[in-house]
């Protein structure tokens, strides 16, 4: 069953997925909608992002977009919700028509570790594939903080490569690309 659209978000190109982890109480629906960014509950997490990412790494480093530069019409930004509410986001910034980039990706705190990740990862590679795009890649942080990241990534396929796009070498960046 879909939920309407609330006020603030978009309701075009969602999907609903069902969790089948047996260890939670009850099974639980998540949804991921199209979001404009203009919800509290967006500003609140993309802030939370930006300050994490600048406690993680040095600011020449800092790649993280805050709200009005995922508002560019090359970015795709998604969001993930339940009955619990908010509980993830993530983008695809078109490099080129064959080459995408994933972008702030992020599990609300309390919802870590339930797989929300994985299934805006997969919506978003989803996206790519039905874009025609060959590749998608992306730059995270290469210090421990980001270990699950990158192990997320590397569940999907993704492997690491050289810097991409206008991104240079930089010992505080791990990238990754995966050919669709």
């Amino acid at each position: 069953m879909l939920a309407l659209p609330q006020k603030g978000h978009s309701s075009c190109h969602r999907t609903v997925w069902k969790k089948k982890k047996p260890q939670e109480a009850h099974e639980a629906h998540v949804e991921i909608r199209t979001d404009d960014l203009s919800g509290p509950e967006i500003a609140e997490l993309l802030g939370e992002h930006l300050a994490n990412m600048a406690e993680n790494s040095p600011p020449e480093s800092m790649h993280a977009l805050n709200i009005e530069q995922l508002r560019q019409p090359d970015i795709t930004f998604w969001s993930a919700w339940s009955d619990d509410g908010l509980l993830g986001c993530g983008a695809l910034k078109e490099l080129n028509p064959q080459h995408g980039e994933i972008k702030s990706m992020r599990t609300v705190s309390r919802h870590r570790r339930k797989g929300v990740a994985a299934k805006l990862l997969e919506h978003i590679l989803q996206e790519a594939r039905r874009r025609n795009y060959k590749r998608v890649s992306l730059e995270t942080g290469s210090m421990d903080a980001f270990a699950p990241a990158h192990h997320l990534y590397a569940r999907f396929g993704f492997t690491e490569c050289r810097p991409f796009a206008d991104y240079i070498e930089d010992p505080n960046s791990l990238f990754m690309t995966k050919e669709l």
